[in-house]
């Protein structure tokens, strides 16, 4: 379980990192749309995780690939930014946050679920 610390930490990388992608993200990926799901943070504030999701991209594979290529500058634009808040800029590492497309499976299992012809409840004896 993270520390509030942690948590705190993670929401201003979160924050910043959605205003730099929202400013510069045309430039890594063109014509996509970048929403950072969620950070994690270790608890020394050295590693961050960031979940990314992505919207008009057909391979996703590929634009995490490109923002992991990326990943320096990202991580530099975010120390200009955090600089006065942080001793340490933690290395960022990114993942695809697949959460929606869960969801959608998900969904689609319980209306397959649902349409199935139900079996009458058999009385016990």
């Amino acid at each position: 379980m993270e520390s509030k610390r942690q948590q705190k930490f993670a929401g201003v990388i979160q924050k910043d990192l959605a205003i730099i992608f929202q400013r510069e993200g045309m430039n890594y990926l063109p014509g996509a749309m970048v929403t950072i799901t969620k950070v994690r943070i270790s608890p020394d504030l050295a590693l961050a995780r960031v979940y990314l999701s992505f919207f008009n991209v057909s391979d996703k594979e590929l634009a995490i690939n490109t923002i992991k290529s990326h990943s320096g500058e990202i991580r530099y634009k975010l120390g200009t930014r955090i600089k006065d808040q942080a001793r340490i800029i933690p290395q960022l590492d990114f993942f695809i946050d697949d959460t929606s497309e869960y969801v959608e499976r998900m969904d689609k299992i319980f209306d397959k679920i649902s349409k199935e012809p139900r079996q009458p409840d058999v009385p016990e004896e």
